[in-house]
């Protein structure tokens, strides 16, 4: 077995494995640019050697300075994670030139697999089912839109060299593929340093999943069971589940055979995923095989109960599995999500900065028998870079049982456990993913791939309280309010007969993200067991909490139901947050609340005839010069950030009064680029 191990990546997958590595006896190495000199992956490492400036390009995707880091701590061998080098044939092959241990699958496989086009080609000669489209490379946006044409449209439009949503777009008419096919372009050669480009048909209604296969260097390979990986937005992953809730037993005995027959085409060992698509009656096509460890894997693990990482370093070290294909069970039911650096408010543009708060969930079973599993990188008080995915944390929680009851309990579990992670700070997608747990049509497992692009089609702006949670919310909002003047009347000092009398009506409006403007007449009698709140329409609910001023995470029951609730007294207002819900609340006597409702409301400054930077990043190009008429939908500017290129267009016509940026430099969200006149 190795001794040292050193992890070629960054964030939560090096904390990932630095966690078995150590579980293993093994010492590991971590490596870190400029920015990740206080990570959290390098505190964890037994050592860290530092491999040059933030940008990627510069550190964690330069071989000679992993070798050179190797070199220095006498590492044996190399994980690489998922990302930067991991599918890197080239540095596969520099390792083995350098007698270190490369713990994923041999270079042949990678060159092979890692390349789209190719990659389709083996998977049809090896029985596989594929995607039809063009395979050859395409030289220019002319030929581009003549393929697609004769494909037909919808059609998808990939980077040969491409992974996680990047360089990828869908096309439903010329236009777009003739913009998608420049976008990919520059969007590969940025993020991969390969603009190779194919085209393929686009399956409309589909579903991602995706089957996790695993090998040994003496000829076994396996399967380890499917993972529906289709709520995705732009084509990233943002929630996993195993199994699928849409696969019966012969499509993923199917699927898996599949997998491994194109595995075993190019001689393949170690952990690898081969990704399918799958129509709505079961018709699965090969999309492509990553080589190397996903970032969904641990929704396997729990499932399998099988450490895919022990087995990637044990399969590296030349050992043989001591399982086989009849050994592998599927036992309750798994939910990753995606805990992203992405403001959702903002149509998921990236957020940076300080986290100012992060306390995630407590681990491991619960009262109730499920799990709760938090894979994360980051830690309060540390930064999230622009330079790097934008990703903090990865979520997962699993039920025993089986079939829908299973899944449902998974998704309860992991519902309660987002409504108990805080993160502060920062933009980030904590409402969106409650509001998913909370959405019939996901809770039902009729979903694809365009989920989230039908169900959110003007975007994610909150989730409305219905009437029953706006009820629920002002009881909680009235109990706070309680506690908070309990405490202020408890002021030494004052004058005995002049201590303040607590009222018991308030009236509670309830208002913020996703939220009209509602109010809520309450009484409030408190007693030795809680409190009752009585409503307008002289119904009531019993009311109980442990919370004390201070606190911003507190559980409530209301009603017999307990809640886990965030929440923030911000100036005069209460902050509550849960189940995707944001809202400000107010609790106010009667005679107040009838003066506020005659005060004007402040209606927000008008930027209609400004372009202003959507997210933190770097201004890549302006098309556009003082003086240019422009007309609606037409190209103004590029803005990238954390790998991702934004393209900024007009929304009307208008003529351009003034140019405030520059191609190269870097801005803050809401910054000028363009006035109009």
């Amino acid at each position: 077995m190795f001794k040292k191990i050193l992890i070629a990546n960054r964030g939560e997958i090096a904390c990932r494995v630095i966690r078995t590595a150590k579980s293993m006896g093994i010492a590991t190495v971590a490596v870190y640019s400029d920015v990740d000199r206080d990570a959290l992956h390098v505190k964890m490492a037994d050592e860290a050697v530092h491999i040059g400036p933030a940008p990627s390009n510069q550190s964690y995707i330069v071989i000679e300075k992993i070798l050179e880091a190797i070199r220095k701590t006498g590492a044996d061998a190399v994980h690489p994670g998922y990302g930067f080098l991991s599918e890197n044939a080239a540095f596969a092959a520099a390792l083995e030139k350098a007698g270190v241990a490369f713990i994923g699958p041999p270079v042949k496989a990678i060159e092979a697999m890692g390349d789209k086009i190719t990659s389709k080609k083996i998977a049809a000669d090896a029985g596989v089912s594929t995607v039809p489209g063009h395979m050859g490379l395409i030289e220019d946006a002319d030929e581009a839109v003549k393929i697609s044409a004769s494909i037909g449209y919808p059609v998808m439009i990939k980077a040969s060299a491409g992974g996680g949503g990047k360089g990828m777009r869908i096309a439903w008419n010329e236009q777009e593929a003739r913009e998608g096919f420049q976008s990919s372009r520059n969007e590969a050669k940025s993020a991969f340093g390969d603009d190779r480009i194919f085209i393929e048909k686009f399956v409309d209604q589909p579903r991602h999943i995706e089957i996790q296969v695993l090998g040994d260097q003496h000829g076994n390979t396996l399967y380890l069971g499917e993972r529906e990986c289709s709520i995705q937005r732009r084509n990233q992953k943002v929630i996993e589940e195993a199994p699928s809730p849409f696969l019966n037993e012969a499509t993923r005995k199917a699927m898996g055979e599949q997998a491994v027959s194109l595995a075993k085409a190019v001689g393949y060992f170690s952990a690898g995923t081969v990704e399918f698509i799958v129509d709505g009656n079961r018709n699965f096509y090969f999309l492509e095989m990553n080589t190397r460890l996903q970032v969904e894997h641990p929704v396997t693990e729990l499932v399998t109960g099988i450490d895919l990482v022990e087995q990637m370093i044990r399969v590296a070290a030349g050992e043989k599995l001591t399982f086989g294909q009849d050994d592998v069970k599927l036992d309750g039911w798994a939910i990753e999500s995606r805990l992203y650096a992405e403001d959702p408010y903002r149509n998921f543009l990236p957020s940076i900065g300080r986290l100012s708060r992060y306390r995630p969930p407590a681990e491991g079973k619960q009262p109730d028998g499920t799990i709760v599993r938090n894979d994360t990188g980051v830690f309060e008080g540390g930064e999230i870079s622009m330079y790097y995915d934008p990703m903090i944390a990865k979520l997962c929680a699993w039920a025993p049982g089986a079939g829908s009851s299973a899944r449902l309990a998974a998704i309860d579990a992991m519902a309660s456990a987002l409504d108990g992670f805080e993160v502060d700070g920062i933009g980030h997608n904590l409402p969106f993913l409650s509001a998913v747990m909370e959405h019939d049509r996901f809770r039902s497992g009729k979903i694809t791939t365009a989920f989230i692009a039908e169900e959110f089609p003007d975007g994610f702006s909150g989730v409305h309280p219905s009437n029953e949670a706006a009820r629920k919310l002002a009881a909680i909002a009235a109990l706070v309010n309680q506690a908070v003047q309990e405490r202020a009347v408890q002021i030494s000092g004052t004058i005995g007969n002049h201590r303040r009398v607590l009222g018991r009506d308030w009236v509670v409006t309830l208002g913020g993200t996703g939220s009209d403007i509602l109010e809520q007449t309450v009484s409030l009698d408190t007693g030795p067991d809680g409190a009752t709140i009585r409503f307008a329409d002289s119904t009531a609910v019993s009311a109980a909490s442990g919370w004390l001023p201070g606190q911003t995470l507190a559980n409530f029951k209301i009603g017999g139901e307990s809640m886990s609730v965030k929440v923030n007294l911000v100036g005069t207002a209460i902050r509550l947050r849960c189940r995707g819900m944001d809202v400000s609340a107010r609790v106010r006597s009667p005679r107040v609340a009838e003066l506020a409702r005659l005060m004007p409301i402040k209606l927000p400054p008008d930027t209609s005839k400004m372009l202003l930077c959507p997210m933190p990043g770097v201004i890549t190009s302006i098309t556009v010069n003082v003086g240019d008429r422009v007309e609606a939908g037409q190209t103004l500017a590029t803005v990238e950030a954390m790998k991702m290129e934004n393209i900024l267009k007009a929304e009307r016509q208008g003529v351009v009064k003034n140019v405030a940026a520059s191609a190269g430099q870097s801005l803050a969200v809401d910054e000028l680029i363009i006035e109009f006149e």
